[in-house]
């Protein structure tokens, strides 16, 4: 409780003097757009033109390339793991091969719930909306293709989480993207890459967690949320400052407590959302075919309005990764903490993470906004115009349920709030790893700012910070992914004579 007093007695002095000032000459919206002008004139723009190079005569950004290509370089090393393995991925959730000699801070549904709610999120609601907005129907195709190819780097970075994590001796575990990278690496003689590679991949898995795990869960709920309650659109701060007192609540207790929240909420918020999208699509059903054929037609043949067709595969590739983070190495330091008998179990159950993300749960949002035609509806385009996907979703909804838009607002409070919780996680162990245990604290405290600052920053400045760190993580980490991929090959052999 000292920790939430400090950092929230001082916050809470600051708003009440802004409040008193509001019918003043300078409104409460100034000191709002100058922090936002200057989030994205001095790290944004600067990160953009570093990160996002693109690739000479092919226009399309490195970062987009490199994830493709190793997405379908697993896919095929690892013999199809995604297809083979995905009945037995199912029998591992249930605990049919649990045992009690297995070693972890968590089973198997716990890690995956964690994973999920990290990922199963406003990237699912808002980040489809904005793909298929500012990319047409197309984007959903390539969403799906890459959800499926990216169920092969899930495994591969989650066995490597599991087989290079530490247990100490307080029974806490750390793994992750930076331990298998560094000590790997130090096992093929490539030492230094090795702890370049993890340093690099901590700080921008850190960026992510303020970013695409924080502050973009925050301002796009908002969009959405204010939509509902009118007031949040001029007191934007309450919103943000009501996230930072239940996720400080949460994030104190660890990965269990974490683990305890995700295993209950996502379920629940999964239920709630799919059950309407499944409604929807039930009284729209005879819509669905020519959706469909939408989708492909755009897919292949996308009209000059959304960029063409590398224009559409960019923007379907970015919200697909940002939607279920395959292959930027982060589900692998929740799943190293799951209770198992071999590592590659865990990487089995990880590859459920993107086909339940993106070929379930995306694909129903894609097609829910298609056949309701929202993304076409001149009175939403100023949502597609501000980045605003989640209020585009909730147009699309409420244009079948009038008074959807009441419980999508409850259903994407709890998507922000479980992936929140989850990605404080993955910035934690990633600050501990470069910092030590003891500066915890300080990691906290400015993971609870930037998600006050979700609440008065820009959704664009938002969501181009998050591409920008969450698909960075994906340079240190799949090029690690390649260099020790025979070492995941040679397990997925063993274990496969063992269960089978």
């Amino acid at each position: 409780m000292k920790f939430l007093k400090s950092f929230f007695l001082p916050l809470i002095y600051f708003l009440t003097v802004q409040s008193s000032h509001a019918k003043e000459t300078i409104s409460s919206a100034s000191w709002q757009d100058n922090i936002d002008q200057f989030f994205g004139e001095f790290i944004v723009a600067p990160l953009a033109s570093f990160l996002f190079w693109p690739i000479p005569g092919l226009q399309m950004p490195l970062i987009v390339a490199w994830l493709l290509g190793g997405a379908i370089f697993f896919t095929f090393k690892m013999g199809f793991v995604n297809i083979r393995f995905f009945k037995h991925a199912i029998d591992l959730v249930r605990g049919k091969y649990d045992t009690q000699n297995s070693k972890g801070e968590v089973t198997h549904f716990q890690a995956l719930t964690t994973a999920l709610s990290a990922t199963v999120g406003l990237g699912n609601i808002a980040g489809v909306a904005i793909a298929i907005g500012t990319g047409g129907p197309g984007a959903t195709f390539w969403m799906i293709l890459v959800g499926f190819l990216g169920m092969s780097s899930k495994f591969t970075e989650c066995v490597l989480g599991q087989k290079y994590r530490k247990i100490r001796k307080d029974g806490r575990i750390m793994g992750g993207a930076m331990h298998y990278l560094s000590e790997g690496l130090k096992e093929l003689k490539l030492k230094h890459l090795g702890g370049l590679l993890a340093g690099l991949f901590c700080l921008l898995c850190i960026g992510g967690s303020f970013g695409g795990g924080n502050a973009f869960q925050v301002v796009q709920s908002l969009d959405l949320i204010k939509t509902v309650f009118p007031f949040l659109s001029v007191y934007p701060w309450v919103y943000g400052l009501t996230l930072c007192i239940l996720v400080g609540l949460v994030i104190l207790g660890g990965i269990r407590s974490i683990a305890k929240v995700a295993s209950y909420i996502v379920p629940f918020m999964c239920g709630i959302y799919l059950i309407a999208c499944t409604y929807i699509l039930f009284i729209l059903s005879d819509q669905i075919p020519s959706a469909i054929s939408l989708i492909f037609q755009e897919a292949m043949n996308p009209s000059a309005a959304f960029g063409g067709f590398l224009g559409v595969l960019i923007i379907g590739v970015k919200r697909a990764v940002f939607s279920n983070e395959a292959g930027i190495g982060s589900a692998a330091i929740a799943h190293s903490a799951a209770k198992v008998s071999h590592p590659v179990e865990e990487g089995i159950v990880a590859l459920l993470e993107p086909f339940i993300d993106t070929i379930i749960v995306c694909t129903m949002t894609a097609l829910v906004i298609i056949v309701t035609g929202s993304y076409l509806d001149p009175s939403n385009q100023s949502f597609i115009a501000n980045n605003q996907g989640g209020a585009l979703t909730s147009a699309a909804m409420g244009s079948v349920i009038s008074w959807f838009p009441y419980l999508l607002s409850i259903a994407v409070f709890l998507f922000a709030f479980s992936t929140m919780i989850s990605w404080s996680y993955y910035g934690e162990r990633c600050w501990v790893w470069l910092f030590g245990d003891k500066s915890s604290f300080i990691y906290k405290t400015i993971f609870l700012l930037f998600t006050f600052l979700g609440s008065i920053i820009t959704a664009t400045n938002i969501l181009d910070f998050s591409d920008l760190m969450i698909l960075g993580m994906a340079f240190p980490n799949i090029l690690g992914l390649f260099l020790l991929s025979n070492n995941v090959k040679n397990d997925l052999v063993a274990y496969e004579k063992i269960k089978r």
